[in-house]
């Protein structure tokens, strides 16, 4: 099960790797666009509100385990690159421990807040109930979404993009045609989305769990020992983990106030905002597909002392990510239209959507860019560079930009959609000050 990725052909180690995982990216987002288009399909404004709200939300949960478990990817990348076995199995066993407590906490945590997650998010009226429902029964699953994504990151930081890829094409069949089920024929309306999303995430679980008992390597042979707390080893991955889950909080914090901002606007705009989101997540499939090759594969290469390589896995994670990026921001402004048609037959709501689309789209230019440099600052293992710059990012333009925009242009969506890739920009200056320091201290 493990690939050492430090070895070999270098860019093409990034595509074989890569691929797997931006399929899996690709099923995984296809889960929100699907309860979106089948709950367009099924009712009004009111539930694709409700269900792009509640998605928000639990995307924003998915972002922050992945990120804190991004931790310990990086450290089993070290320990496969270094080649210490028993090392490798101590962290895995560390993690499973950690991430245990993680799932029961965060529980308990949100099912106790979810009215007022309701209220904060300035839910109109309309999609209240709904969005109640959505959380409460997606809140309830979170132990198989921790669980399926702690899984899938062992599997990735050993230098196995398949597995995980087998796992989440499971769990999307599975929820595209529960989905279909419960808010067609059923007429459960948000909830059918939501038990739809938390039962597939359970079967893909599932599906993992008798895999890794039908395959075994040496590295997943676990002892007690493993099992048990090691102050070091788990000091290690929250050191890594915990920036990267409040970078990417940040950065759904801002998503989701920008979500605020357009919920005071009224039904419609919310409706257009959530499908924009929904989509963007999709087309930022691969920057945030690059961003785990470039960790994984530099983590690795950091492993076996090669600094060089792990450099140039970043640079060709750029050139990659950014170069497909600008395709995107092109092929929206002249296909947004009749994209959007297929979400809602409401022409109010397309037409905000195409005029938020055009001018977001931008982002996916610099965002495949500062990207590639928060995936090989977490390799390196100063992760903190990766909060900094998108906390800076996030307070000093995406929002007051959001804001702004909405005041000064209030008639339209274009203005309030440049705010995310003007916030790219200063996140990527930056990153390249930051990298200029660690090449001129000798750190990378």
């Amino acid at each position: 099960m493990q690939n050492n990725l430090a070895q070999g052909n270098l860019l093409k180690n990034m595509v074989r790797f890569s691929l797997p995982y931006l399929f899996s990216y690709f099923l995984q987002t296809l889960y929100g666009l699907a309860d979106l288009f089948i709950a367009g399909q099924f009712n009004g404004a009111d539930v694709i509100s409700a269900v792009s709200i509640g998605s928000q939300i639990m995307h924003m949960v998915t972002v922050m385990i992945v990120g804190l478990a991004m931790g310990a990817a990086v450290m089993i990348g070290r320990a496969v690159g270094a080649q210490q076995h028993d090392t490798l199995r101590r962290i895995v066993g560390n993690t499973i421990v950690l991430f245990v407590i993680v799932a029961a906490a965060a529980t308990a945590l949100l099912l106790t807040a979810v009215s007022g997650i309701v209220s904060l998010m300035s839910t109109p009226p309309e999609a209240v109930a709904d969005t109640e429902k959505y959380l409460t029964i997606c809140f309830a699953g979170i132990p198989f979404i921790v669980a399926y994504n702690v899984l899938s990151s062992i599997y990735r930081g050993m230098g196995d993009s398949k597995t995980p890829m087998y796992f989440i094409i499971v769990a999307c069949i599975v929820n595209i045609g529960l989905d279909i089920l419960f808010m067609g024929p059923l007429h459960m309306r948000a909830a059918g989305a939501a038990f739809g999303t938390v039962i597939a995430q359970a079967v893909s679980v599932v599906f993992a769990l008798v895999s890794i008992r039908r395959n075994r390597s040496m590295s997943l042979q676990l002892t007690r020992d493993c099992l048990r707390p090691n102050r070091p080893i788990l000091k290690k991955i929250l050191g890594i983990g915990v920036p990267i889950m409040c970078q990417d909080g940040f950065i759904q914090v801002s998503f989701l106030v920008i979500t605020v901002i357009a919920n005071q606007r009224g039904v419609e705009i919310s409706a257009a905002v959530g499908i924009v989101e929904k989509t963007i997540s999709f087309l930022f499939l691969v920057p945030s597909t690059m961003l785990s090759t470039v960790s994984t594969i530099a983590s690795q290469c950091f492993g076996a002392g090669d600094g060089e390589r792990a450099r140039q896995t970043m640079r060709y994670g750029i050139y990659i990510a950014a170069g497909i990026g600008a395709v995107f921001a092109v092929l929206f402004q002249f296909i947004s239209g009749p994209f959007f048609s297929l979400f809602t037959s409401d022409a109010v709501v397309r037409d905000f959507a195409v005029q938020y689309m055009r001018t977001y789209v931008i982002d996916c230019i610099f965002a495949g860019i500062h990207f590639q440099f928060s995936g090989f600052f977490s390799a390196a293992g100063v992760s903190i560079y990766s909060f900094i710059h998108n906390l800076i990012s996030v307070l000093c333009v995406r929002i007051p930009g959001a804001w702004l925009a909405t005041k000064m242009f209030p008639d339209t969506l274009y203005a309030m959609g440049l705010a995310a890739p003007a916030g790219s920009v200063l996140s990527v200056i930056i990153c390249v000050l930051f990298y200029r320091h660690l090449r001129k201290t000798g750190r990378v």
